[in-house]
């Protein structure tokens, strides 16, 4: 965990003001430590994309709860998938098959329905 001034010396731009203006707004929120608030490599990830989204890509500040939040769902379902994944690679090796032609059968009727 990371402190303001490293979070800041970290993203190119960042400024406190800035920062406080994102926890402010709920778009990161400092974790509880040992010695006080601060900051995880993740909050690092999301810092960096609120700049890109507000400075490189001009997104009105309205617009960012709604893309952090579709960024969230998309980063779960990809935690998801890959626990199904896992949980998949431990079966024996015929029904992994199935589920298999089962996956296979149900995305060659979205292509072709879609």
């Amino acid at each position: 965990m990371i402190g303001e001034q490293e979070l800041i010396r970290q993203v190119q731009g960042l400024t406190i003001t800035e920062l406080r203006f994102c926890v402010e707004r709920g778009w990161i929120e400092p974790s509880a430590g040992a010695t006080g608030a601060g900051y995880l490599e993740i909050d690092v990830a999301r810092v960096r994309l609120i700049r890109e989204l507000r400075h490189d890509l001009a997104i009105d500040d309205e617009a960012i709860p709604l893309l952090l939040s579709l960024m969230d769902r998309v980063h779960g379902l990809r935690r998801e998938l890959r626990v199904v994944t896992e949980a998949v690679a431990e079966l024996p090796e015929p029904m992994r098959e199935r589920v298999a032609q089962a996956v296979e059968r149900r995305l060659g009727g979205e292509d072709a329905s879609g």
